[in-house]
């Protein structure tokens, strides 16, 4: 499975490189693919080297102005670079065939809400998690139950994200998904 990760290319804690260093040695150890913003620093280094050194793909889409940052990939790792932001982000969702949401910046939530928006819509069916790490994320999925609670959302919140606590949850959910044992 191709699965897109959005996150930090942050320098950040332990209690938030410590969870996506182990969804990434899961995710290499499953063999599948990281679809990632193809960064060479922060948090993106550390889940790619988690997966590389586990034994997984990596699949990188980074843009242009951001060329130099990015991670020098050889065969059968691939990297991909887009024109702008706008680009990249189309790049990353038709590259992967889930989507996990980690602890990050505007960047991070632009790239979360564009992919919650065409799963409202019914214009993707991909799985969607959105990793709490040390409840980074508290407050949006409260906001997400007021909007749902409200009637902002046309179709349940269950149905648009999971919400994992643990990495381990993560990957299960979205092997689950794409039903895969």
């Amino acid at each position: 499975m191709n699965i897109c990760v959005f996150l930090s290319a942050a320098d950040l804690d332990a209690r938030y490189t410590r969870p996506a260093r182990e969804f990434a040695e899961l995710l290499g150890k499953g063999g599948h693919t990281l679809v990632w913003g193809g960064s060479e620093s922060g948090l993106m280094k550390v889940v790619a080297d988690g997966v590389a050194e586990a034994g997984g793909r990596l699949l990188g889409v980074s843009v242009d102005f951001l060329a130099t940052k990015a991670r020098a990939v050889t065969a059968p790792d691939e990297m991909v670079v887009a024109k702008d932001l706008a680009e990249r982000k189309a790049l990353l969702l038709e590259k992967a065939d889930a989507v996990v949401i980690m602890v990050g910046g505007t960047g991070t939530l632009d790239e979360a809400t564009e992919i919650l928006e065409l799963k409202k819509h019914g214009k993707t069916d991909k799985p969607v998690v959105l990793l709490n790490s040390e409840g980074f994320y508290d407050g949006l999925k409260e906001q997400f139950r007021r909007m749902e609670d409200e009637g902002f959302l046309p179709v349940p919140l269950t149905d648009l994200v999971f919400f994992a606590e643990e990495p381990v949850g993560a990957l299960a959910y979205l092997e689950e998904s794409r039903g895969i044992e």
